[in-house]
């Protein structure tokens, strides 16, 4: 019986942290594509800096899970990748915390980037 009810709080867990951060846009990584040479918006890749020197997209700045988000520009739309969509969202919800308001998660990551 308890190991029925930790496997039940160990799933919700798990769904609890896919869910998308509310106020937080959702794009595709072909939709980023199309954004991708807009000077309103700061491209940031969330993965270490061992994942991001292997294989990163050109305009995303590398900045790791954990560094300071709060010297990121709030004037700007902040554009969030990482490797799957887990960390990146991690990121904006940390974003969503300090204040910010225009926060994009690229659903699927680098996982789903075929540039």
């Amino acid at each position: 019986m308890e190991a029925a009810i930790v496997i039940g709080i160990l799933i919700l867990f798990i769904i609890w942290r896919k869910l998308p951060t509310k106020g937080v846009t959702a794009i595709t990584v072909q939709q980023l594509k199309g954004i991708l040479t807009d000077k309103n918006k700061v491209f940031i890749d969330v993965r270490t800096q061992g994942e991001y020197s292997g294989r990163h997209i050109a305009q995303f700045k590398n900045v790791p899970l954990g560094s300071d988000l709060s010297k990121l520009p709030k004037d700007k739309e902040i554009v969030v990748i990482c490797q799957s969509g887990m960390r990146s969202n991690q990121a904006c919800k940390q974003l969503k915390k300090l204040g910010y308001d225009k926060i994009t998660n690229v659903r699927g990551g680098m996982n789903a980037w075929r540039g």
